[in-house]
């Protein structure tokens, strides 16, 4: 079992109650161990758009990164997601990011872990530090000095 974290996001509809399905559709693909408090955050990227509900979870799996990521866009389709539609970084109504995967290091097309903007995202790393606040991410250091460095 390889312990993962995953960021969601929303910022169309109900963005608490998408968050909640994505959580419970995720819980049914691998084991959920935690789940981060959920905040409301300044988008990232595309700066006119709504506000964005965002949270974490810390997830067990024997599913492959590239398997793990299968599932996290299945389950984004499921929700209504169309990734094609809009801008990059644009609304949405759910966004699943495989952030770690274990102490991994993974970069194919389609496939980077950690997640390449994990280390300028506080929408990220605020729920991570809540999730393991001595957690490390490969490559870049402990998630608190990463936090620190954004303010």
């Amino acid at each position: 079992m390889t312990r993962a974290y995953v960021g969601l996001g929303s910022n169309l509809g109900d963005r608490d109650q998408a968050i909640r399905d994505a959580l419970d559709l995720l819980g049914r693909r691998v084991e959920l161990v935690a789940v981060s408090s959920l905040r409301e955050t300044e988008p990232w990227g595309h700066a006119d758009q709504p506000s964005f509900v965002n949270a974490a979870a810390v997830v067990e799996t024997e599913l492959s990164p590239r398997e793990l990521l299968a599932e996290l866009l299945d389950i984004e389709r499921e929700l209504g997601r169309q990734r094609d539609a809009g801008p990059r970084y644009g609304p949405r109504t759910i966004d699943l990011d495989l952030l770690l995967y274990g102490d991994a290091f993974v970069d194919e097309p389609g496939l980077v872990v950690p997640h390449p903007h994990l280390h300028e995202r506080r929408f990220a790393l605020e729920p991570l530090h809540e999730l393991d606040p001595a957690l490390v991410v490969p490559g870049c250091g402990p998630v608190s000095d990463l936090l620190a460095a954004l303010h």
